[in-house]
């Protein structure tokens, strides 16, 4: 596991009027604080990535589809610098993946449905605080077929 990363199940509460699922709580030790919430749909065939936030801690999960999503960690001082880790997340693997700064990600929906990503952020989105990379990037061990 890359270091920093955390990936916690969370609950889902299911009968035959529907569903409820839970994502982050404010007493959550993973919560720090609040910045904003938005949501990111993938469809399927498609992958999108590489992002790396600079000053960002985002929180995922995944209430809609099925997703793949892939981490590198590409930072200088990590005592786990060059790791790759895949997280297979949606309703069959419920479940709320911390994702620190600097740590590079990319995903793609996972069988015939789009996946849908809610993300708590803890900061409003800033243009000038991510960058990315090319789905290709010759630096990063993971190859997307």
């Amino acid at each position: 596991m890359i270091d920093g990363v955390r990936v916690e199940p969370l609950k889902k509460f299911e009968d035959e009027r529907g569903m409820v699922l839970h994502m982050l709580r404010a007493e959550n030790p993973l919560f720090e604080r609040f910045g904003e919430i938005y949501f990111s749909y993938v469809n399927p065939g498609f992958v999108k990535g590489w992002k790396q936030h600079l000053e960002m801690t985002q929180h995922f999960c995944v209430p809609v589809g099925n997703l793949r999503l892939v981490l590198f960690d590409d930072r200088p001082d990590s005592p786990t610098r060059g790791e790759v880790q895949t997280i297979e997340m949606g309703l069959d693997h419920y479940c709320l993946v911390k994702i620190p700064p600097q740590v590079l990600y990319s995903f793609s929906a996972v069988g015939e449905q789009p996946a849908m990503i809610a993300n708590c952020a803890d900061m409003p989105h800033r243009p000038d605080e991510s960058v990315t990379r090319p789905l290709d990037d010759k630096e990063i061990p993971y190859q997307w077929t």
